[in-house]
């Protein structure tokens, strides 16, 4: 997915749902932070998304957008209307919301997560396109280790899940390091 089908998307749950604003949570918010990076972080076609003030709502995003819509075999991309509880997010995770208003955008607002934040919530989901995504920002530069383990200490899970959160991190470096990728220092 582009930014620009990003934008698209939260132009067209806008006039879906009458709603201004929405929380993107997928691998697609990394287009918030980051509007242009690597092929392989925007592999994804679909943007995992909910209103922010009316999360019950998403029921019509997927309806109107989702998979297998007339708008995703128009498009060729969707979005899957999802709740706030969907993904684990550390403290704080609201403060680091990244802005999408544009004139494509309708100036509707897509906030997306911080690329912290987006790591986060896919160490703690554990799925394998998870761990690959996760390796990839790592092999990037776009989160740091040491940094993706000092918040570790804002999820909201107990202490095993941190120790378990924090073993999978450094199992992810040290895999990346076996594949030959030096992590960018920082």
């Amino acid at each position: 997915m582009e930014r620009e089908e990003l934008e698209h998307l939260i132009r067209a749950a806008a006039e879906v749902t009458q709603e201004y604003e929405f929380i993107i949570i997928g691998s697609q918010s990394i287009l918030g932070p980051i509007p242009n990076p690597p092929a392989e972080l925007k592999l994804s076609m679909e943007a995992d998304m909910y209103p922010s003030n009316a999360p019950e709502k998403a029921d019509l995003i997927d309806g109107a957008l989702g998979e297998g819509s007339p708008f995703h075999d128009t498009y060729k991309y969707y979005a899957q209307g999802v709740g706030p509880e969907t993904p684990t997010l550390p403290q704080g995770w609201r403060g680091r919301l990244h802005r999408v208003q544009t004139p494509n955008t309708d100036l509707k607002v897509g906030l997306c997560l911080d690329v912290s934040d987006l790591f986060m919530a896919k160490a703690a989901a554990n799925r394998d396109k998870d761990r690959e995504f996760n390796m990839d920002l790592l092999r990037h530069g776009f989160v740091k280790l040491e940094q993706a383990i000092e918040m570790v200490a804002l999820m909201p899970v107990d202490d095993k899940a941190k120790r378990d959160l924090r073993a999978r991190i450094r199992r992810w470096a040290r895999m990346l390091k076996e594949r030959g990728h030096d992590l960018p220092a920082g």
